[in-house]
């Protein structure tokens, strides 16, 4: 039970002004996402242990930028957030996104003001993370919901059975990577990068596109590497081979890699403009983590190619992508060489709650340009870009519901010339 209460620790930033509330049901607590993912064991062990925190109208509950081990969730009541621009939007009990945290992470985004008197739930971060310690990439989880679904249930067996083929990493793209574990200048980059025309052409174009402020135009190779620089170039010619592997001769497989790919296009091309932005971390280094996290559907596609027509219709097709794409693409990069911190972000970018380290991470970066892509789809089952711990981390930039939307609305020609760029 002592292990049940260290969940719920935190330090009470509303300490003063708050008093113990109702008795919390396990109704309540299986609404709350991710904490209605524990067992039902530990459920029950937190409703007997825990009660809900009383805040009076008016008072503010916790101030933005103040540091903090909780996460908060509202239970009752209308909560105003407001960012540091004093921008603001309301949150009331009865709304899905109070089935997500107010805030979590290592630090407030916001400054909440309870808008009527509140019920709220504070709790320990190590809940957060229920989701991020379940992931591994040697096992496909298929959920209870999906057990029906042959062809998963197919491709599972033959995945645990190491009988899937793994795409190589393109040639020119795995030279250059190892020639770079050496030191190597400029001129011998290029020497490897233009042994493919098509990389070298692309490259050029991508050194010109608005992703890159520049008066004087790239004319050449070696002038496209100088100005993106080596580390940059490696992850760019990486990017630009990897749409090689997004083919297929079934027409209803090269479908959904196209769709896979444009996805994946629109993911880097905000995965590099936040990263750009907030100054933490490699932008070129942040596109190639977008373009890999759902690089884990091409090996299931291929797979699905090979089968016979009538053995499995589309919808098990699209129940499925999600399911398998985080393992297998987190498989695939293990197996190129990539460093641990890519091979995270297959499994880890759809998990809103991931918090692994204190610094900003290439997996928070795709989290969070994921959670944009989303943004003005009407989608309700959504969290707050405020609630999450990666927006915690953020230095140069803050986002906010209203910002987020400015964000996409500021960088809508450089995506769309980047999906120009990629798609062709």
């Amino acid at each position: 039970m002592a292990l049940m209460s260290s969940f719920f620790k935190g330090k009470k930033t509303a300490s003063n002004i708050a008093h113990e509330g109702g008795k919390l049901t396990l109704e309540a607590l299986k609404q709350l996402i991710p904490i209605r993912n524990l067992s039902e064991d530990k459920l029950e062990s937190f409703v007997l242990e825990h009660k809900t925190e009383i805040i009076a109208q008016g008072e503010v509950i916790f101030n933005i930028n103040d540091s903090t081990d909780s996460a908060i969730y509202l239970l009752k009541g209308t909560v105003s957030l407001a960012d540091e621009k004093g921008q603001s939007f309301n949150i009331e009990a009865t709304e899905t996104k109070a089935k997500f945290p107010l805030t979590s992470g290592t630090k407030y985004t916001t400054t909440a003001t309870a808008e009527s008197e509140i019920h709220i739930l504070r709790v320990s971060q190590k809940v957060m993370s229920i989701n991020t310690e379940q992931h591994t990439i040697s096992e496909i989880k298929i959920p209870d919901n999906l057990k029906h679904n042959r062809l998963l249930q197919t491709f599972a067996h033959h995945f645990i059975d190491n009988d899937i083929e793994v795409p190589s990493l393109p040639t020119v793209a795995f030279q250059l990577r190892k020639a770079m574990q050496n030191e190597i200048g400029i001129s011998e980059a290029v020497d490897i990068i233009q042994l493919d025309p098509v990389i070298t052409a692309k490259l050029i174009e991508v050194a010109n596109c608005p992703l890159y402020v520049s008066i004087n135009p790239a004319k050449s190779c070696f002038d496209a590497v100088q100005r993106i620089g080596l580390k940059a170039t490696r992850s760019l010619v990486t990017s630009l081979s990897i749409k090689n592997i997004f083919s297929s001769k079934s027409v209803l497989i090269k479908k959904h890699l196209d769709q896979q790919w444009k996805n994946s296009i629109y993911l880097s091309s905000l995965s590099f403009i936040l990263a750009a932005a907030d100054k933490q971390i490699n932008p070129e280094e942040a596109l190639l983590a977008g373009l890999v996290a759902e690089i884990g559907a091409i090996p299931f596609l291929n797979f699905v190619a090979n089968l016979p027509s009538d053995y499995y219709d589309e919808k098990e097709i699209v129940e499925a992508i999600p399911v398998v794409k985080g393992v297998v693409g987190a498989n695939i990069l293990e197996k190129w060489g990539f460093a641990e911190e890519f091979i995270k972000v297959p499994l880890l970018s759809e998990d809103w709650y991931q918090h692994n380290e204190e610094s900003i991470s290439y997996t928070d970066i795709v989290v969070l340009s994921r959670l944009h892509t989303k943004i003005g789809k009407n989608l309700p089952h959504l969290p707050a870009i405020t609630s999450i711990p990666a927006a915690a981390k953020l230095k140069s930039i803050t986002l906010s519901p209203e910002n987020s939307l400015s964000i996409l609305h500021d960088a809508k020609d450089k995506i769309n010339e980047a999906l120009k760029t990629f798609s062709h």
